[in-house]
């Protein structure tokens, strides 16, 4: 009996997690564990913002910080995240094509991406998605991710522990892998297909019509000539996966939009 208790314990810490800390998704309605405090995840947030804007090369280009501000801006306000304390800024950085917005809204916007980004409603594809993610928390999950993958890698460990050290190096390698390809990245996938339905919506009630979500990722998918990793082993959708739930997911954002 006392050789089963390691796993009796476990089980019940399980059930006790998912009792308190069973959160829902906004607008997916996706359950989802989270256990990491908001405040701790704003104030990571805070802290890394920072460390990247000190460590980057701003943009002087007044009308494209600007641009970037008054699109932010009427994303933020549609969001109900008026605690959030929202901070937009364009990084100097033509070979990074892409965006982010860190937990408590500090959003920045490498000029590689607007680049390829010709009018103001493609801007808010991108930034409405970037948005997305911090509402819905996606970095918090993650954390909380890494916490249970850690937590499932001691409760392993004392499986193992009476097995010879062969196999508990083999049973560990096997339990990284495992976790690598059946569940973090799975749930990588889970939060960009998210932030492309929530950033639809947001860009809708912001007033930017959701068509041209569609028309960008269709011209990215040209632009770049389809070269991207296969689906399987990446944490963003294929370029014509994420086009096809655009388009399943466009009635729903337009309501928003005509509203």
């Amino acid at each position: 009996m006392r050789r089963h208790l390691p796993f009796l314990t476990w089980g019940c810490l399980a059930i006790l997690l998912l009792l308190i800390a069973c959160q829902t998704v906004p607008f997916t309605q996706r359950k989802r564990l989270i256990l990491v405090p908001e405040s701790t995840e704003r104030e990571l947030g805070a802290t890394t913002y920072q460390d990247i804007l000190t460590n980057s090369k701003l943009s002087e280009d007044l009308e494209e910080v600007r641009r970037v501000k008054e699109i932010g801006m009427r994303i933020a306000n549609v969001t109900d995240r008026p605690d959030y304390s929202w901070e937009f800024n364009v990084i100097d950085d033509n070979e990074v094509v892409n965006a982010f917005c860190l937990p408590g809204g500090k959003v920045a916007v490498y000029t590689g991406i607007m680049k390829v980004s010709s009018t103001d409603t493609e801007l808010a594809v991108i930034i409405g998605h970037e948005i997305a993610h911090a509402i819905a928390r996606h970095g918090a999950e993650r954390m909380t991710q890494l916490l249970v993958v850690e937590l499932g890698g001691m409760a392993l460990e004392e499986a193992l522990k009476k097995q010879t050290k062969k196999t508990i190096e083999l049973g560990k390698v096997a339990y990284g892998a495992g976790t690598q390809l059946l569940f973090v990245l799975p749930y990588s996938r889970t939060h960009e297909n998210e932030a492309d339905r929530i950033g639809l919506i947001f860009m809708a009630k912001a007033g930017y019509d959701p068509h041209a979500a569609i028309d960008f990722w269709e011209k990215m998918e040209k632009e770049f000539g389809g070269q991207e990793p296969p689906e399987f082993l990446s944490t963003h959708p294929s370029s014509q996966r994420r086009i096809e739930n655009l388009k399943k997911w466009l009635p729903e954002a337009l309501k928003y939009y005509q509203s």
